[in-house]
């Protein structure tokens, strides 16, 4: 089978130059957990250096926690095929799996990488499958074939080829920015020296929402990444924040104060039509989020003294249902994809730590060891958990598999970052 690779790199023409070194640096740690053996050998005809696109894949499934890597260095040649396996070299080595395979150009000048996942057990083909670029696009190849392995390996949609979006701060200069999701081709959408708070993505990941101070007040503003145009969505008298997509992008809720105190309303994605307040109560109410299927709105309320978390279905505003009992202070909810788990901010004994509920059950626990810990994310296979934190006074980024056995933190290079979001799969 022939898939045509992301033509979603083109969409960031606008922005700064694309580059090839990571801007995040990552740092992994396991706990406890069983990690499968993989031996991904280098394809035949690959690219030099660091546009080899066999390192990447490799560098991919062992950043997931799951994998570890095989020594393929000293196999030269490589063979292209299931063909010129030796499986005996394999099993000495103790690989559960091997990758091999094969780069072509094609006649349009576009990328052709053929791959075949090996069961170095049963020493048969498990996938066989290609993926096509253009020569730029060849670290998205290469995720998108960290992807279908991940997928066959775990049954889980692999992240590899999916995009984060953040915000950093050197001085007084703020920039929103967008990378692969291993820190690579990072471009900045916005520069300010304003503040820019709460970026989300639209369902389909060909837009931005987001809360900037450009006007030395906040508004919401909704980008669209193919052509870096700009819309003014929210700019009510009082303050405009929080926005929400809903899940068919066509709506957002946003936070205002333009009748008093922060309610939520619902507005079109385009900024036209008047807004549309859907709950009324004596408390502050924000940071709303759907649910999947649309009917829900999840949110941060006082209307019982202290912030905490509630759901309401939207065709009853009227019977809000409490969701946090454990901690006096707890914000930030965010929905896995699946709708089945919530993860939040929650409060203990002045430290604040990434909490995740079973929704089904009700249980909770606590995510993370650090004690700064901010807007949690799921990631769109909904296995791991991005936030934001704090360590030797700098803002960094963190990752947390929802089982609580992988670990992993990611830094800049300079400055703070904070208010990770994780894109959707494409």
């Amino acid at each position: 089978m022939k898939n045509s690779v992301l033509r979603c790199l083109a969409a960031f023409l606008f922005l700064t130059a694309l580059s090839s070194r990571a801007e995040i640096t990552l740092e992994i740690v396991t706990e406890g957990s069983h990690q499968i053996p993989i031996a991904v050998l280098p394809f035949a005809n690959d690219g030099a250096g660091d546009k080899a696109i066999s390192p990447i894949v490799s560098a991919d499934l062992v950043r997931s926690g799951l994998f570890s890597a095989v020594d393929t260095s000293d196999v030269n040649p490589a063979p292209a095929d299931i063909e010129g396996v030796h499986w005996d070299v394999w099993h000495e080595r103790h690989a559960d799996y091997v990758v091999v395979g094969n780069v072509v150009q094609l006649p349009n000048g576009h990328l052709e990488a053929r791959f075949r996942l090996l069961d170095a057990t049963n020493q048969m083909a498990r996938v066989n499958q290609a993926f096509e670029g253009s020569p730029e696009q060849y670290r998205m190849i290469a995720h998108h074939i960290a992807d279908a392995i991940f997928e066959s390996i775990t049954g889980d949609k692999g992240m590899f080829s999916t995009r984060i979006a953040y915000i950093t701060k050197q001085g007084n200069v703020r920039s929103l920015k967008v990378a692969d999701s291993d820190g690579f081709n990072e471009q900045a959408m916005l520069t300010t020296s304003e503040p820019i708070i709460s970026p989300r993505w639209s369902p389909d990941g060909k837009r931005m929402a987001y809360v900037t101070f450009e006007l030395r007040r906040p508004m919401v503003v909704v980008q669209t990444l193919a052509t870096g145009a700009r819309k003014i969505v929210a700019n009510f008298k009082g303050s405009n924040s929080a926005p929400a997509w809903s899940p068919d992008g066509r709506q957002l809720a946003v936070v205002l104060t333009k009748d008093g105190h922060s309610q939520i309303y619902l507005i079109n994605a385009d900024g036209s039509g008047p807004p549309r307040r859907l709950l009324s109560s004596g408390g502050i109410d924000t940071e709303p989020v759907f649910s999947p299927d649309g009917q829900t709105l999840y949110f941060t309320s006082d209307r019982d003294g202290g912030p905490q978390i509630y759901r309401v279905a939207l065709n009853s505003p009227d019977a809000p249902q409490r969701l946090t009992f454990g901690s006096t202070y707890a914000v930030s909810p965010r929905l896995s994809p699946d709708g089945k788990l919530l993860t939040y901010v929650q409060r203990d004994e002045g430290e604040f730590h990434v909490m995740l509920m079973d929704l089904a059950t009700g249980q909770t626990q606590a995510m993370t060891n650090t004690s700064l810990d901010e807007s949690p994310t799921f990631a769109p296979n909904g296995k791991y958990i991005l936030y934001s934190t704090e360590m030797q006074g700098r803002g960094i980024l963190a990752i947390v598999s929802t089982d609580g056995r992988i670990r992993q933190k990611l830094t800049t290079h300079t400055g703070d970052v904070y208010e990770p979001v994780w894109g959707p799969l494409q």
